[in-house]
């Protein structure tokens, strides 16, 4: 992104690049993010998995480690039940001794084998607790490290991408792709990875178990699992698009409300209210109908089940019951066999979820991968040219540029600029000013012709020491969040307070920054809103006066402030200006009256070029636009 790649530039302007803007907002929006909680489908589940395990290929020695650790803890805590049935066999034994012969009960109950199987007992649920805490230790830290691995690889490719990139998509789809995506992998992957084998291992054990106890019983809880399956997906099916419905809406109202809030001012002054509460009603019953019904059928899901269970007991105690009787089986087996039974569906059930989990951590893993594969801006040349002193000349020889390939913005533009050059640029919205901006500075590459800087192809310079060549004042000014004094540094390393004071005061800055209530310590909010408009453009010229580069970019620096702030500020460029080449894009044709060229374009072509009295002379094209701005028909 080129904001992150230009120390010397305030790069927040994003007008439209058909229309001769600066980034392009076409694509460009406030965004909501993903729908959370929805399923997601990945479109290529085995090509994403590739990938994945590719991040995952270096921890394959801790991965196995924790399969083993999953493997072991669940086969203990597979032998506590049988364990708790041995217990209670030696206590019913003891009992049926005492009913026979008349002993004392003292002397009739094994306690030394009783107290010996608890001991045994104890030693399987410590082992199971250390196996499973070791491996959610071990999973914990693989996940974070692979986590860390996409988000490091995010953010070196952000800077590697082509504005291009960031003008096609909405910046709620990147943002929840770098935000989100991420999240879900790092909660979602971490949960699936070992619980998938837990369950099948619990599943497999207790099956064991269970036809080592009695093969009877294991018939009758088999019979009832088919049951159950039909239950769940039949629920499942019919809630799921209920669901899915219900983070579409939430999505809607989500976006209507933050359009709502953002832009009240125009909703008051057009008399919309009504009507937005009318679309707000529209959305919130289609929330409220699929809430309702997700809901209900997803509550239908646990009673029944805990009815078919129940079931699935009474059947089994009533066998058990009469196998017992029988002398078949004993009261412990059929005690262990019910925890089994009541264990069974349990780990079933969970596989379904983790399923949909991991389904889910690789839509998300997609979604990264696509952006980590994205074009990539044009890589600098292997033999740079090293810009060491600029003076500032600049040519256009035969540039031709199209935002798309089949429209051509600028069209065979020629124009040398000397150094030290005051160079405006003018024309009706959609001539293409600030498209040469963007080609200047590398934002975007010409398709072809060549752009110079003192005579030098700017494609033989790095991108980063080309851009510190450039200052830029925009529109829209940036600011961070933090203190005055940090973001009039931002384009500078190793920068003393006295340098920051001495950049402020050069452009009519300091004055207002020290009637602040904490002065250059003031921290700036998120949204700049405790400073005006024009100020906020004082600091922005200040940053790149800190900076002082050769060469000087101002794309309608005065064009949201009154007169006398637009004075103030003309005032700060006009003495920013001496000595470098200026480039100045305009509407306000007064602000340019004193450039020493002007070109005026038209249609992505130099249609008239030279100073104000010559062109008004010439009564054409740049006359016309003067004249529809100053002259009241």
């Amino acid at each position: 992104m080129a904001k992150l790649n230009t120390s010397s530039t305030d790069m927040s302007s994003n007008n439209n690049p058909s229309t001769g803007g600066f980034g392009g907002r076409q694509g460009r929006g406030h965004g909501h993010g993903r729908a959370r909680g929805a399923i997601e489908k990945p479109k290529d589940f085995k090509g994403t998995l590739r990938k994945l395990i590719k991040y995952l290929k270096p921890y394959h020695f801790l991965i196995i480690l924790v399969l083993f650790f999953a493997i072991i803890s669940t086969i203990f805590s597979v032998l506590i039940p049988k364990t708790l049935g041995d217990i209670t066999n030696k206590i019913v034994e003891g009992i049926g001794v005492i009913k026979n012969s008349g002993l004392a009960q003292s002397s009739s109950i094994d306690f030394g084998a009783i107290i010996y199987l608890i001991e045994i007992l104890i030693g399987i649920y410590l082992i199971s607790a250390l196996f499973s805490y070791l491996q959610g230790w071990i999973t914990a830290g693989i996940t974070q490290k692979v986590v860390f691995n996409l988000r490091k690889n995010i953010s070196l490719k952000i800077n590697r991408l082509p504005l291009r990139y960031f003008d096609t998509r909405t910046h709620g789809d990147i943002l929840s792709r770098v935000t989100n995506d991420v999240d879900t992998i790092s909660q979602n992957f971490n949960q699936s990875l070992t619980q998938i084998v837990t369950a099948v291992t619990t599943i497999i054990g207790i099956l064991i178990m269970m036809f080592i106890i009695n093969w009877q019983l294991t018939l009758v809880a088999l019979i009832i699992l088919p049951i159950s399956f039909f239950l769940v997906s039949f629920i499942i099916n019919k809630s799921q698009k209920y669901f899915l419905n219900h983070q579409i809406s939430l999505g809607k109202i989500n976006g209507h409300i933050e359009e709502m809030f953002s832009g009240h001012i125009i909703v008051k002054a057009f008399n919309g209210e009504q009507k937005a509460i009318s679309v707000f009603h529209k959305i919130n019953n289609e929330l409220y109908e699929n809430a309702w019904k997700s809901q209900f059928f997803s509550g239908l899901l646990y009673p029944i089940m805990h009815f078919i269970e129940n079931s699935g007991f009474v059947v089994v105690s009533v066998l058990g019951g009469w196998l017992a009787l029988q002398g078949r089986t004993s009261i412990g087996s059929i005690q262990a066999f019910i925890q089994y039974m009541n264990q069974f569906t349990r780990p079933i059930t969970q596989t379904v979820n983790i399923a949909n989990i991991f389904q889910s951590a690789i839509a998300a893993a997609e979604r990264i991968f696509e952006f980590l594969e994205a074009e990539e801006e044009t890589p600098d040349t292997d033999h740079p040219i090293v810009l060491k002193k600029v003076k500032g000349a600049v040519d256009f020889v035969n540039v031709f540029f199209g935002y798309a390939p089949e429209k051509f913005v600028i069209k065979d533009f020629n124009v040398s600029i000397k150094a030290g050059q005051k160079v405006a640029i003018v024309g009706p919205t959609g001539a293409g000013k600030t498209t040469i901006v963007n080609l200047l500075m590398r934002f975007y590459d010409v398709n072809s012709g060549v752009i110079k800087i003192d005579g030098i192809d700017i494609k033989e310079i790095r991108r980063s020491d080309l851009r510190k060549a450039f200052g830029m004042v925009l529109q829209d000014t940036w600011l961070f969040n933090g203190t005055i004094e940090e973001n009039i540094a931002y384009g500078k390393d190793n920068v003393s307070h006295e340098e920051v004071v001495k950049a402020a005061q050069a452009v009519y800055a300091d004055h207002f920054i020290r009637t602040l209530p904490e002065g250059y310590n003031m921290v700036i909010n998120e949204e700049a809103d405790n400073i005006s408009q024009g100020e906020k453009q004082l600091l922005t010229i200040a940053r790149v006066m800190l900076v002082n580069p050769p060469i000087l970019i101002l794309d309608e620096a005065t064009s949201s402030v009154d007169t006398r702030t637009e004075n103030i500020i003309q005032a700060a460029t006009d003495k920013m200006m001496k000595g470098r080449t200026s480039f100045i894009i305009a509407h306000r044709l007064s602000t340019i009256r004193n450039a020493d060229l002007i070109l005026v374009m038209n249609d992505g072509n130099i249609v008239e070029q030279g100073n104000h009295e010559d062109l008004l002379a010439k009564n054409g094209f740049y006359a016309s636009l003067y004249n529809s701005q100053f002259v009241n028909n």
